[in-house]
């Protein structure tokens, strides 16, 4: 199991682009099993970014915001609720999970992986966000500021 309280380690370029295929693979897969469903896809559009309010957990500290945020962004808890929507023939559960893995994928696809508690940008993808780069100072060069 990862600390999740360590920053992660760069991850190898071609493994970044290998996980962004399979999330957009996951994507396309929820999609299709959605439109299986004949739910409405406004209920789609509605539900797509729901995972997101639990961005909302990191009012309370990136410790608290990583474990809402990969509770929400798992790909566990919507496998459990397609189960539960297979075994009781409730194609409103399917659908609900085929959203719900859909927004998964699609978040791998960009390149959103599960948190470390170090902070937002840390996921298990590598860093999110801008690169930062130092650019020289006057202290840097040795030179009086």
């Amino acid at each position: 199991m990862p600390n999740l309280s360590t920053p992660p380690a760069p991850v190898h370029p071609g493994t970044t682009h290998l996980l962004r295929l399979e999330g957009a693979a996951l994507l396309l897969a929820m999609a299709s099993v959605y439109g299986l469903t004949g739910e409405s896809w406004g209920m789609a559009a509605a539900l797509f970014l729901l995972p997101d309010l639990s961005l909302a957990a990191y009012l309370a500290g990136p410790r608290v915001g990583a474990i809402a945020y990969n509770a929400a962004h798992s790909t566990l808890g919507g496998l459990g609720l397609a189960i539960v929507g297979v075994l009781t023939g409730n194609a409103t559960l399917v659908a609900g999970a085929a959203i719900w893995l859909g927004h998964v994928g699609f978040d791998r696809m960009l390149g959103y992986g599960l948190k470390y508690a170090t902070g937002f940008r840390h996921t298990h993808l590598g860093l999110i966000g801008r690169r930062h780069t130092a650019t020289p100072t006057t202290a840097t060069l040795g030179g009086t500021p």
